[in-house]
Parts: structure tokens; C-alpha cells; sequence
């Protein structure tokens, strides 16, 4: 049976979330999910309380380092997984600094469930 998880997804491309939707499926979650792509949205939805944040590293108004603030700022303990899809190590080392629960590169989805866990 499915393990029910509610995700909030911080991308502007629907396509990349709708694949992080399936990698967590492939690793037995059941994601209760929502895509945002702007502080405004994403602060109206932490008072959802989501279990998980999955957050797109690089966008043009708001991005994964932001949002790390903004959750540490409301004192809410929410694991945030960063994905992206640029590559080197400072870059994850940057976003671990900030908070970061992990930091996978978009196309090593596979390992979402792991992180996850």
C-alpha cells in the first residue's frame, strides 16, 4: 500500500514536476501535491504544512535558496529536497549549507525515493 505524503513542488515547469509526481509514486508514496512557482504562492501554501518540499534549484523569480529562508524564517521543520539541472559540487554544497535535506540533478530523479525515506 501506498505511503501518503503531502509535497509541495517549487517549479515553473509542469512537466518537471509531473516527474518528480512519478518518481515518488515508483518509490510507494501516494503524493497529495501542488506545483508553485512564486513566494507568494508558496507561503500561503506552508500553512498547509506539507511534508515535504521539493524545490526547483534555479528560477527566474523565486528558487530553492529562497524558500529555504522562508521555511527556516516561519520556524517550520519541513524536509526541502533541492533538484536541478546544473551540475557541480558547489552548487549541492551551497544548497546544503542553506538547509537542504539533498540535492539531486534532474535527470538522477531515481534517487528521489531514497532521499525521501
Amino acid at each position: 500500500m501506498p505511503n501518503p505524503i503531502r509535497v509541495l513542488i517549487l517549479e515553473d515547469r509542469s512537466n518537471d514536476a509531473e516527474l518528480v509526481v512519478h518518481e515518488l509514486r515508483r518509490a510507494g508514496f501516494e503524493p497529495d501535491w501542488h506545483r508553485i512557482d512564486t513566494e507568494n504562492d508558496f507561503m500561503s501554501h506552508l500553512d498547509s504544512l506539507p511534508d515535504l518540499i521539493v524545490a526547483d534549484y534555479g528560477m527566474p523569480q523565486f528558487n530553492a535558496v529562497k524558500a529555504l529562508e522562508r521555511v527556516r524564517e516561519s520556524g517550520l521543520e519541513i524536509p526541502v529536497v533541492i533538484v536541478s539541472g546544473r551540475t557541480g559540487e558547489e552548487t549541492a554544497v551551497e544548497a546544503m549549507r542553506h538547509g537542504a535535506g539533498d540535492y539531486l540533478i534532474k535527470d538522477r530523479l531515481s534517487r528521489l525515493g531514497q532521499a525521501v525515506t
